[in-house]
This record gives C-alpha cells, structure tokens and sequence, in this order.
C-alpha cells in the first residue's frame, strides 16, 4: 500500500479530461401526421420511415419509443436542470406558487375552452373513452385550462386576489413531429388570475424576457393587442371581406379557416399566403379607444423595463379565450454568424396573454387572468445550438472531493464512509466500480475537485485515510474519524 512519501513518486497530477462537445443530430425529413389522435390498435406492420422528432442517435434495437416520443438521457440532465432550476428562481422572485394538475383531464374541458375550430382541438388532442365511467378523457394539450379549473374547483376566488401559480410538466398533441417539437413535450408556465391590470401582462413578459436572459440566451417578444370579442368580430369579418377576393391563392388550410376560424389566417406559415397577408387588415385599426389604451400602458410598462418587443399586427394566437395583449417569444439570433441560428430565430419558444374570457366561459363569472408557457424542449434545442460559439449558464453539478479506494475490502469501507458524510453537506465525487487509482484520479480531475481521499488496504488496518491535493500532488495521512473538519477546513481556505 503507498506510503505517503511512494505516493508522491509513483501519482503525478493527473491532466484534465475535456468535457464531451454536445453534437446537434441533424435533422430528419417530416412525415405527415395523421388528422385524428386517437388510441386505436395498430396492425403489426414494420415501420419503414425514420422516426423524426428526435434528437438522439437511434439503435438497432426493435425497442423504440413511439413516434414523436423520446428518451430524455442522463447526459441530457444538465440542460434540463439548468432550465428547471431557473423557472424555479424565476417563481420564487416574482411570488409564483406551484400548482400541479391532472395530466388526465375531461375532454370537453378543452373542448369548451380552447374552441372547437382550433388545431389542437380538432386534430391533436388524444382522446379516448373511460372503461368505468362514460365521457370522454384525455391526454392535456396545455395547462392553462386545467389551472384555471383547480381554480375555480378549489375555491381560490376566496384567497386574496391575485393568485399566481407556476408548473412544469408534460403536455400532449398529435402534432407533426419535427425538430424541436414532440408529442410528449414540455412546458413552464406561469399564470395570474384575479386582477385586470396592464402590469400583469407587463410582469409576465418580464418574467418571459428574465429567463432566458439569466440563461444567457438573448431573445425578443413579438405582441400584439387582440382587444375585445366584439371587436374580433367586426374585424373578422373585414379580413374574410379581403380574403375572398384572393381565395384561389391560399393553400388548403387557409381555405379551411376562411370558413371556421378566420383569425388563424393570420398565423399561416405557407410561402404563398405570405404576401396576402402582409396586405392584410390590421386588428389595432379596430379597436376602441379602451382597448388601445391598455394596450398602450403594457408597452409604456416594457419601455420603462427596457424588455426588447416587436410590435406584430399579424399575431392573433390559436386558441378562442384570449383578449387583449397576445405575445411570443423568439430568439434574438438574426445577426449572428451562424446560419443554424439565424434559422432558429424563426422559431417561437413560448407565448401568452390576456384571457380573460377563459374564467367565465368555466364558471360563469367573471375572472380576469393572464399567463404564458415557455416551451422546454425548444429552448433547449436553441440553447445547445447557441451554446456551441456562445458562453451560456449551464448547472452543473460542483463536486468539492473525490473518493478513490484500493482493493475489495476497501470499497465497503469507502461506501460507508461516504454515506457518514452524507449529512456533512460535502459533494463527493466516487466511482466505486473502478479498481485503478490512476482512472480513478483522472475522473477526479476531470470533475477539477481540489482534494481527493485515497483509501486503501494500510489505511484500512491503521483506521487512515490519505488526503491528496490535486493541484500539487502533495499527500498527508489523517485519521478517518477527522475527515470532515480537515476537509472543510482546507475547503474554506481556498
């Protein structure tokens, strides 16, 4: 077993090991999606096509994920961490509280809430029938509804208004799967019920623009007042006035929401319906003096608060309960070098506003709330990309020690004496599996821990321990029993 002075001759310091480059998988051509999500019994075909939506190397194994679904890694942790612990922070400083739903909820309640004549209602909702109870569930596609729901079922109308809670969790659709957009996907959210006031709005794009700011990613919100139902109305009816008279230029679906829903027209991405409607009439010309005036103090709150915003008179949102403000957020990446991400600013990571309509159309009374979602899985795409020529802040976890043991009989010990530090607060890094006490050190440096503890089969017998400095090799046997006082002593020095 080394003595402190062979130790010295025979260990050197170990050279770090660079940390892995995160490589972006390159993306997959999209296959058609089916227009009604429901669970039926496949027959058992071999599937053909490639799998689209993930960003994972595939194996040959014959177990997949179903299409649009995917395995979200350990090595993936630091990224969603990161993230979660920054929608955490985010909660915490502005007072949010977390509310978990249901993922389970009554379809009608989606139904009722979102508008029949919406994409996620009449073509991306997973809906199947209960075995004990007759109805029809689902699979939530969002969880603004279900928020305003545990409201109103619980009585929060009753606690001093506003009330504003947070979530992070799965949602569903049976969308087309492609880069950045899943079936099983993930959202953070944040909503406020109970007061009608500009500053709500101005807070939740606040809280928007802070968190991807804090990450380190730059991002810039796109809004937009869509005013009152009456005023939608009369300027629904002048956009479908205009649109007519260019019918036999829209795509398929614009023809479909000339008839059903005609604001979405606004939010067609085709190349041929872009120039009809950038002719098209502007929302902001109909509204009353009211509605432009709130809409003004939301951008005098954002002007004040520096938050970068684009006005966007084409953006309307897709679902029926929202009034007044609308926004969304996108990268800020236009000017960057990188054509990747000059791509991604194309892509929206999250949006919200205004939906005072949602309360009443539940409950029957009236329930001003605002609130948005942020999608996860987007912005963690984006941020990977962004993270390959730009510093961003990324959580990892720091470890303050290493534990490297020698010998069979030493890794009980070891084992054991980790789980006695347990309660220390220490962060112990350790690899039990490993027998070498160069790879074991090499994984030392690579976690860049200033102190590593070497036990092995004499300090076993003498009830030692050796502590090594990983900077300067140098090596001093102590007694276990005093492992953790010497330990944050030295720790506290550096």
């Amino acid at each position: 077993m080394p003595t402190k002075k062979k130790e010295d001759k025979k260990i050197k310091p170990v050279k770090a090991v660079k940390k892995p480059t995160v490589v972006k998988a390159k993306p997959v051509k999209v296959v058609k999606s089916v227009k009604v999500a429901k669970f039926v019994k496949r027959p058992n075909k071999p599937e053909v096509k490639k799998e689209v939506g993930v960003d994972e190397e595939r194996n040959s194994s014959p177990w997949k994920p179903l299409r649009g679904m995917r395995d979200i890694l350990p090595k993936q942790e630091k990224y969603w961490q990161t993230l979660y612990d920054n929608a955490k922070a985010m909660a915490t400083y502005f007072h949010f509280g977390r509310i978990e739903t249901p993922i389970l909820e009554e379809a009608k309640l989606f139904l009722r809430t979102l508008g029949k004549n919406t994409d996620i209602v009449s073509k991306e909702m997973y809906v199947f029938e209960q075995q004990e109870e007759s109805g029809k569930i689902c699979l939530r596609p969002e969880a603004t509804a279900s928020v305003m729901r545990a409201y109103i079922a619980n009585g929060l109308w009753n606690q001093s208004q506003p009330v504003k809670m947070w979530y992070w969790g799965p949602m569903f659709r049976h969308d087309r799967p492609q880069a950045g957009r899943y079936r099983q996907f993930y959202q953070v959210g944040y909503e406020i019920i109970g007061a009608n006031d500009p500053i709500m709005d101005a807070e939740l794009i606040l809280v928007a623009y802070n968190f991807y700011k804090d990450l380190g990613l730059p991002v810039t919100i796109q809004i937009n007042s869509i005013g009152l139902p009456e005023e939608r109305e009369r300027y629904a009816n002048e956009l479908v006035s205009y649109y007519r008279t260019k019918r036999s230029y829209l795509c398929e679906s614009c023809r479909q929401r000339l008839i059903k829903n005609p604001l979405r027209l606004l939010d067609c991405k085709e190349d041929q319906c872009q120039p009809i409607k950038d002719g098209a009439p502007q929302i902001l010309d109909w509204l009353t003096e009211s509605s432009k005036s709130y809409f003004m103090k939301v951008l005098e709150y954002l002007d004040d608060l520096e938050v970068p915003y684009v006005l966007q008179p084409n953006l309307v949102r897709g679902l029926d309960y929202y009034t007044h403000t609308v926004f969304e957020v996108f990268p800020a990446l236009e000017n960057d070098d990188d054509k990747n991400l000059q791509q991604l600013s194309q892509i929206a990571l999250g949006g919200g506003g205004r939906y005072d309509l949602l309360g009443k159309e539940m409950a029957g009374r009236e329930t001003p709330a605002s609130g948005m979602a942020l999608g996860v899985d987007r912005s963690i795409m984006v941020l990977k990309e962004y993270a390959k020529n730009h510093e961003i802040k990324i959580s990892e976890p720091k470890m303050d020690i290493f534990f490297a043991q020698l010998g069979e009989r030493a890794k009980g010990q070891a084992l054991k004496l980790i789980n006695n530090l347990k309660q220390s607060g220490l962060k112990i890094g350790f690899n039990l599996y490993k027998n070498s006490l160069k790879t074991q050190l090499e994984s030392a440096n690579a976690m860049a821990v200033p102190y590593a503890l070497i036990l092995g089969q004499k300090e076993m017998q003498d009830g030692t321990i050796i502590i090594r400095d990983m900077e300067s090799g140098i090596q001093e046997i102590v007694d276990q029993k005093k492992i953790e006082v010497l330990i944050k002593k030295r720790l506290s020095s550096l």
